[in-house]
This record gives structure tokens, sequence and C-alpha cells, in this order.
């Protein structure tokens, strides 16, 4: 199924993601299913780290297929590449005026340097 038009849609509904990175694994922030009959619009996504002392990055992928980036990595592509989360504070990664559309069978992943020290806010409106 195709994203639904934006146009003309039945619900728009707010919605809002937090993960902490507990890991170093690629972990997956927010997803939008096959056949979901929906589309994503992205807002926002922060980064926070709360590790007082050691700053850590963070890889933010997008992912057009089931399985993650780990999976199959020929079908991800790179938000943002090893962006450096100082101790104590917050990176605003996406804002409002760079939103952008996660359609069907697509994924955002996060993957953090560090175990425990980063948390990421995705903000979204779920459209169909």
């Amino acid at each position: 199924m195709a994203a639904p038009n934006v146009v003309a849609v039945a619900t728009i509904t707010a919605k809002t993601n937090f993960i902490s990175l507990a890991n170093t694994n690629a972990t997956e922030v927010i997803s939008n299913a096959a056949s979901s009959n929906k589309v994503m619009k992205i807002n926002t996504i922060f980064v926070a780290n709360d590790d007082g002392s050691n700053s850590a990055t963070i890889d933010l992928i997008m992912h057009n297929d089931a399985g993650g980036p780990t999976a199959s990595p020929s079908k991800s592509i790179e938000i943002a590449k090893t962006v450096s989360i100082p101790p104590g504070a917050t990176a605003v990664i996406l804002d409002k005026n760079s939103a952008l559309y996660l359609e069907e069978d697509h994924s955002i992943y996060a993957t953090a340097s560090a175990a425990n020290d980063l948390n990421v806010f995705c903000s979204y409106e779920e459209i169909s």
C-alpha cells in the first residue's frame, strides 16, 4: 500500500517515542509497519546525554525494509553520522523545519558509541 494522501487525511495523531540506548547495537527508535496504511511525519528528534562526565556519539539510520540495518545494510541511509553529544547536553538532530516522512516498511534506528549514556526522543504525527 502506498502512503496516504496527506491532503485528504482522516486522522492525524500526535505521538512521542523515547528510548534509552542500553548498548551499542542499532536500536529501533520508530517503525512504520508494512501495510499500516499510515505515514509518520517525524517532527523532532532530540538526543540527550545523561552521563555527567563523558561525551558520546550517535548515528541515526533510516531503514527501508523489515529486519533493520544489521539484517540488510544496503537498504539503510544515515540521517546523522557520529554526532557528538557532550556530557549533560542535548542535541537537536531533526526539528520541525526539516521534518521527514516515514513511509510504510520504514524505520529509524539509533546507534550509540557508549551504552547507557544516550536517550533519544522522537515526536511525530501518525497520519492515516
